[in-house]
């Protein structure tokens, strides 16, 4: 033990001898970053021109940085006389550590040198002195000013010329000394202590994530985002070792992110939403994506909602819903098609909110989103924007970018797919989000209140809002510590159909199954809900009401009812036994698509029921049959060309019809109340010679198919 103490003693003793110096003049998110990861790693910060007017260079400007200079003489000078004390200078809005001070003052006295500069590939900012630099063997060549570390005497006599103005370039002014022959310093390659983000991997150990300099097989101290490469250290950011300690986030919470869960709450103490819906193309399970609406959790009288419907082929179900729930919301705004509104001017109106409002939230080409406890994510996080996760089913296509390549468009991040696929979980730091995200509405008011943050000659609205949030300094992020839902694919949505949605089950399988498929349809395929009114004849659900209901007003708005055996079936390729009135499949358009249903919902009950049979579910008769007193009542008894046929009630029998089901002869046994949603399902050819019972009112319809002929 008295060993260990002296070992803890001496390294409290070196650690102490380093100061960290930086200029940030105002607290962004970034800077509050740099802070928590100095914080993390025990570094002792000093920060210079806090709340000071900035008049160095921005974003967009080409040089600038004196005021940093400026700074750093007047606090350098306390520091004079100090040979032991070792400062850092660096940059805060686009640095994090990585390391400790211990490995920090180790690689500092290995270059053996007083003052050590981090270098560059490229030269700045003046091109013309690339001559005078002489070539390194290894590593990088140009001097860079945003890291540099030394003895407190060697950095203040490096500055104390410094007479020049705050929007002078801090870099010329470090380059010409370093030029300098009789002033000159020694400059070590960024390996030694300061990375850049685009030669660093993220190795993954039992309890922290190290990065790795793969150009140098090095170990970086410090991350710098330097110049155009800054978006892409917000990945790199999501590593500092304290994420692996999750923020577990709150039901409800004020603005502040103060938790109000377990507290009974009044409504008008809750956050004010304000919730935006932007239909920018036409757009399938529009229906599901507002009845999902519906189901959010959070007072509507708290709630307004912004829609603008750029598409005629929506403004029926936009209106509906407006009736049907406006006076449930505190407000509703509409903004159709009529109006010709651009999306980004339409995205800008949105965000223009009242003064109340503590958030935003953009829905744009509606994502299926689940229903949620209340706001997701929780303002609870602190974030100022944040988008939760949602992704193609089965795909890598999502709603967030990890990284940008230099030309400001997507590149993949190391840890994009483990966050899509959620092998990674947690909150992340992102240049680009898309399609949902929240915005609380004092940032809306303050880093935000500058333009229309969706306009851009050049860029599409998305990326010129991600591009507007990042310039005001303003973090993006992304959370998937939850499954919040999922992008639909809008390739080969078709509309000219009456229900278009029908033909979606190629394209989006999952929606397509959520709202056609019955939901005890698993349970059925488990052998729990499968009956056996006949011998071999089987029973089951297969549709919800809304696939049975969608099918028919399909089939009667195409209205070219015939008798079986006719020209449309034989373009089907085959006959029916016995005439009925009927649409077949093949003449709306439709067998594709039946076939996928066929063969994904079937063929595996198929299977089940009759052991040692395989089918592919191939079928040359599949109709719509209607069933009425004065038209075709009832069916003669017949065999099925087929293996097995399966017969699906469209209808409530009772209420839409009465009479009708269907009689096996050889077992003297009926189906005389259909389900609507159900299946008979039945062997076809010898053995179930059968007949439909008529139909003594109102109209039946029955969906037919005669499987493996």
């Amino acid at each position: 033990i008295p060993h260990i103490s002296l070992f803890l003693f001496c390294f409290l003793l070196s650690t102490e001898n380093l100061l960290v110096l930086t200029v940030a003049t105002k607290e962004t998110e970034g800077f509050t970053r740099f802070k928590r990861s100095a914080q993390f790693f025990n570094y002792k910060i000093q920060v210079l021109g806090l709340d000071e007017e900035w008049h160095g260079e921005d974003d967009k400007a080409a040089a600038g940085g004196g005021q940093k200079v400026r700074l750093l003489k007047s606090a350098l000078k306390q520091h004079a006389d100090k040979e032991d004390l070792i400062i850092l200078f660096t940059e805060s809005y686009d640095v994090l550590f990585a390391s400790g001070p211990a490995e920090l003052l180790k690689k500092f006295k290995q270059a053996k040198s007083k003052v050590v500069f981090s270098a560059e590939n490229f030269i700045y900012p003046d091109r013309r002195l690339e001559a005078k630099y002489p070539q390194v063997r290894d590593g990088k060549r140009f001097l860079g000013s945003g890291g540099f570390i030394g003895y407190a005497p060697n950095l203040n006599k490096l500055v104390e010329d410094w007479k020049g103005q705050d929007n002078d370039s801090d870099q010329l002014f470090y380059t010409n000394i370093f030029l300098d022959p009789e002033k000159r310093v020694r400059v070590r390659e960024s390996c030694c202590f300061r990375h850049t983000w685009y030669e660093v991997v993220l190795k993954f150990e039992n309890s922290r994530v190290r990065a790795r300099n793969l150009l140098y097989d090095t170990l970086p101290v410090m991350i710098h985002g330097n110049g155009p490469t800054k978006l892409q250290l917000n990945y790199l950011g999501n590593y500092i070792p304290r994420i692996w300690t999750f923020e577990t986030g709150c039901t409800v919470c004020d603005e502040d992110g103060r938790s109000l869960t377990g507290y009974k709450v009044r409504t008008d103490l809750l956050p004010f939403i304000l919730i935006g819906i932007f239909i920018e193309q036409p757009t399938p399970f529009f229906s599901q994506f507002l009845k999902r609406l519906q189901t959010l959790h959070y007072p509507k009288k708290r709630t307004q909602l912004f829609i603008h419907n750029h598409e005629e082929h929506h403004r029926l179900q936009v209106d509906t819903f407006v009736k049907e729930h406006g006076k449930e919301y505190h407000a509703i705004k509409v903004i159709g098609p009529d109006e010709q509104l651009e999306n980004a001017e339409a995205r800008h109106l949105g965000i223009m909110a009242p003064h109340g409002l503590q958030i935003w939230k953009s829905f744009t080409c509606p994502p299926m989103v689940k229903p949620f406890p209340t706001i997701f994510p929780s303002p609870c996080t602190h974030r100022q924007v944040i988008a939760p996760l949602v992704s193609r089913h089965g795909k890598l296509w999502s709603n967030f970018w990890g990284a940008l390549s230099p030309e400001g468009y997507y590149a993949r991040s190391e840890d994009y797919v483990d966050i899509v696929q959620r092998r990674r979980v947690g909150i992340w730091n992102v240049p680009y989000i898309s399609n949902i995200y929240l915005i609380k509405g004092k940032t809306l008011r303050s880093e935000l209140d500058q333009g229309n943050l969706f306009q851009s000659s050049k860029l599409d609205a998305d990326m010129a809002f991600c591009q507007n949030v990042r310039d005001r300094g303003v973090f993006m992020f992304l959370t998937n510590r939850h499954s919040f839902g999922h992008i639909l694919s809008l390739e080969n949505y078709e509309t000219t159909h009456l229900h278009n949605d029908l033909w979606q089950i190629f394209s989006n399988p999952e929606d397509w199954e959520e709202k056609y498929i019955h939901e005890n349809y698993t349970a059925a395929l488990k052998g729990k809900l499968v009956e056996m009114p006949c011998p071999d004849v089987y029973w089951f659900p297969i549709f919800t009401d809304t696939a049975c209901d969608e099918l028919v007003e399909e089939m009667e708005n195409f209205g070219q009812w015939s008798a079986g055996g006719n020209v449309d079936n034989r373009i089907q390729g085959g006959y029916e036994n016995v005439p009925t009135i009927d649409i077949h499949m093949n003449q709306i358009r439709f067998e594709r698509e039946w076939y996928k249903f066929l063969l994904e919902y079937i063929a595996p009950i198929t299977e089940k029921l009759y052991p040692g049979y395989y089918t592919k579910t191939q079928f040359e008769l599949a109709f719509v049959v209607r069933y009425r007193p004065d038209e075709q009542p009832s069916l003669v008894p017949h065999h099925d060309a087929s293996t097995f046929t399966i017969n699906i009630a469209l209808n409530h029998v009772g209420i839409d019809y009465e009479g009708g089901g269907c009689r096996f002869l050889r077992y003297n046994c009926s189906v005389r109340a259909p389900r609507k949603g159900w299946t008979l399902m039945h062997p076809g050819r010898l053995t179930h010679y059968h007949e439909g019972l008529p139909t003594t009112k109102g109209t039946r319809y029955i969906a037919v198919s005669f499987l493996d002929p």
